[in-house]
């Protein structure tokens, strides 16, 4: 049994961070381990910032506070020798004050951080806003010092991250890129695992079989690298189809879950994706997904029916030298739905055993109890 410090991530009505404050806890303490769950106030600006997941000012108030509380359990003696911190979200400047505290009062912890995004995507809002800027890559790469283990959802993601950042872009170029990939690999530095969210099977059992009707749902941030302009064409240009913006929506969490119930089609046509949760969820509960072969999706998707060509959504120009395959596409989809079912099937037990289960994670935190790394 571990004892387990879980610094996690300001909860988000409509997002999967509400339901890891309950479940992820709650998978933990179930394999045995004590967990001692540190979160931020929740008097904070609850609005999202546009085209974000969190908001900008809100999440610096919450780490603040999670910072000043494992500090002083580190000095009053709580936090000891051997113990786990999990952060649920990598990007947390709190690394920088554990590594501290554990280095300079003797108190020697392993810690651990599942990464989503950061300025080493160019399509994610930090490489967006921020860019290549010196200052975030090198906290970047300090965040990622700091951590014993490193958690990744994808291939694709760990790809990205050890490309763009921790070989400053130079990809194979680097005479010790072999050398470098192998040893980060081999002694847990990088893991990639399945995230947390087995409980998604369960939220979503009563959204099964529900009667479907002509809807296509883009389920995505409205923002620059989701594409949005593309699926509002197609909302012109196939009149016979309901399409809807969920975020447009506004949709509480159950009416999310309910339209995804309803819905015959997600549509993707996005230029940043290093996971997709909302494209699982709609598996989940019989909603085919329609994505382009890149990113996380071509490593994800295992039947070849749901993936279409890169190039005919790189762009919106792209798009329009491309439109009618990615109409007729989406028809064939929409009139033959009952067609694709058993690939589905097959999707989304995939899925479910690779990219949507903690079990790697949780193994890792056994084979390291009380022997954290240098």
């Amino acid at each position: 049994m571990a004892r387990i410090w879980l610094i996690d991530l300001e909860s988000v009505e409509t997002r999967y961070t509400k339901e890891w404050k309950t479940y992820f806890p709650a998978q933990l303490r179930k394999k045995g381990h004590e967990v001692f769950v540190i979160e931020g106030p929740t008097d904070i600006p609850a609005a999202t910032t546009p085209g974000a997941f969190l908001n900008f000012g809100g999440t610096n108030i919450y780490k603040a506070n999670q910072i000043e509380q494992i500090s002083r359990a580190f000095t009053t003696g709580k936090v000891q020798s051997g113990d786990h911190v999990i952060f649920t979200d990598a990007w947390h400047p709190g690394i920088i004050n554990i590594k501290y505290m554990s280095e300079l009062l003797g108190i020697k912890v392993t810690t651990h951080a599942l990464w989503h995004a950061g300025s080493y995507d160019p399509q994610d809002f930090l490489g967006r806003l921020i860019g290549n800027a010196s200052w975030v890559r090198h906290a970047e790469k300090s965040f990622f010092h700091c951590y014993n283990h490193n958690y990744f959802a994808t291939e694709f993601h760990v790809k990205l991250f050890f490309d763009e950042l921790l070989n400053d872009g130079l990809k194979e170029e680097n005479p010790w890129y072999d050398e470098m990939w192998n040893e980060r690999y081999s002694n847990g530095k990088i893991v990639r695992c399945g995230w947390p969210m087995e409980y998604e099977r369960l939220e979503l059992e009563p959204y099964k079989n529900m009667q479907k009707r002509n809807l296509i749902l883009f389920p995505h941030r409205v923002a620059p690298e989701k594409q949005p302009e593309i699926f509002a064409d197609l909302k012109a240009t196939l009149p016979q189809y309901e399409f809807e913006v969920c975020m447009e929506k506004n949709y509480t969490k159950k009416e999310y879950y309910n339209a995804l119930g309803e819905a015959k089609l997600i549509f993707s046509a996005n230029l940043q994706e290093t996971l997709g949760i909302s494209w699982y969820e709609g598996a989940v509960v019989g909603t085919l997904p329609m994505v382009p072969d890149r990113l996380s999706y071509t490593e994800m998707e295992n039947t070849g029916k749901f993936l279409y060509p890169s190039e005919w959504t790189e762009s919106f120009d792209a798009y329009k030298e491309h439109k009618d395959k990615v109409v007729e596409r989406i028809v064939d989809y929409m009139e033959n739905y009952e067609n694709y079912l058993v690939d589905l099937n097959k999707l989304t037990t995939h899925l479910n055993d690779n990219y949507f289960s903690c079990t790697n994670l949780l193994e890792k935190l056994q084979l390291d109890n009380g022997n954290p790394l240098p």
